[in-house]
């Protein structure tokens, strides 16, 4: 009989993880338990992932508010720093937030609109037109803004944050200037001395604020780059893919993972003899339709896996070959004919009518978005996922 079954995506449970845990271990021994169990053979090519926030947590890679107010001073100057187009999130910001205004004497919050970057909306679109408000153009005051649009929370979250990012500032005793504009130079009218939050666009935003004669520009990967009175840190994205932890201490994006993902893969082939691949993943890379958020808060879909998964897939459309090359077939025929295709095609399939439609994305933000979704962020206890048959094609009867 033929395998019925394709590409199949589990949760493994796993301890709760504590700083200084052996990953290595614990990833493994619960790949073992579950094939012990029954709940699954490990096979080549299958694909073992594990989720950020237990690799940060094992690294014990966390960092205070204290922390981050004592870089922003050295590197902003602790008078007058602009905040501007940070993500609407308690998670992903606030504390980064509260660290901030402790590093400041004043903030000038500048907040895009009608929505942040990943999609959180502050207005619905269609009542700027209303208003009559060019978001390309205008600058809005929050006077300006209260008058149009009042006082919106959030559909999801049911929070103002506008407000609630004020009183944030203030309550850590800085003061506090909120405008809504969309060029990053509005901000220049205000303070010279700015730290860019975007994820990713913060390339070009850093760079249009330096010709435009900023003074101090810095993005959120630029704070935390590097220990601060011991704390976490990272290299390569500082604040950038930090979670809230405690009131006053965020969970930074892991660091160092390439030994891991290489040692996890090793130890998996010594016990049993089967190579397969590893990564570290973080959020997905996909939109949510009705709330029009993008879920790619992470500057990265994974920040470290095993070179197998390198590259994009490269897959021929079965439909765009069942409806055209072979119409006139059905049943058997068709299947065979089809298989036959497959097991001939060649390494790259780019821009051939016959892969238009597959997905021509990075094969770690696909399987890394498959494992957000399997995950989960609340309390499914699975920061493990064990993938098979990702890589196998209709072909496959193994």
């Amino acid at each position: 009989m033929s395998r019925m079954v394709g590409t199949c995506s589990r949760g493994l449970r796993a301890p709760i993880i504590r700083e200084g845990d052996d990953l290595v271990k614990i990833v493994t021994d619960s790949v073992m338990q579950a094939q012990a169990n029954g709940e699954l053979t490990v096979r080549n090519r299958d694909v073992l992932a594990m989720t950020e926030a237990i690799v940060a947590r094992a690294q014990g890679n966390y960092a205070t508010v204290d922390d981050i107010a004592e870089d922003v001073r050295a590197k902003l100057g602790g008078e007058t720093v602009g905040v501007i187009f940070p993500i609407l999130s308690r998670n992903r910001f606030s504390v980064c937030l509260k660290g901030i205004a402790k590093g400041a004497k004043k903030i000038v919050l500048m907040l895009s609109y009608p929505s942040d970057e990943v999609g959180n909306h502050l207005i619905d679109i269609d009542e700027l037109d209303e208003k009559g408000v060019d978001p390309y153009r205008d600058v809005l005051s929050l006077e300006k803004w209260r008058e149009l649009f009042g006082y919106i929370k959030h559909r999801f979250t049911g929070v103002d944050y506008i407000e609630f990012y004020s009183e944030l500032i203030k309550e850590c005793g800085a003061e506090v200037e909120v405008i809504f504009a969309n060029d990053a130079r509005a901000v220049l009218d205000y303070t010279k001395n700015v730290i860019c939050c975007d994820i990713h666009t913060r390339a070009r935003t850093k760079r249009i604020l330096k010709v435009a004669g900023a003074e101090r520009v810095y993005g959120l990967d630029e704070i935390l780059n590097a220990p601060v009175n011991g704390s976490g840190y990272n290299e390569n994205y500082g604040l950038l893919g930090t979670n809230k932890a405690t009131d006053d201490k965020v969970k930074l994006f892991p660091r160092d993972c390439t030994r891991l993902v290489e040692d996890i893969q090793k130890k998996i082939l010594e016990l049993t003899g089967k190579h397969i691949e590893v990564m570290v993943y973080g959020d997905g890379a996909f939109k949510d339709p009705v709330g029009k958020i993008w879920e790619l808060a992470d500057p990265v879909v994974s920040p470290a896996y095993t070179c197998g998964l390198e590259g994009t897939p490269n897959e021929l459309k079965l439909k765009y070959l069942a409806d055209n090359d072979f119409a006139d077939l059905s049943g058997e025929a068709l299947r065979d004919a089809i298989k036959s295709e497959i097991a001939k095609k060649d390494g790259n399939l780019v821009g051939q009518m016959v892969s238009e439609g597959t997905t021509p994305r990075q094969l770690t933000d696909l399987i890394g978005s498959l494992c957000d979704l399997t995950s989960g962020s609340g309390d499914k206890g699975t920061p493990i996922v064990y993938i098979q048959g990702y890589f196998d094609n209709y072909t496959a009867e193994y």
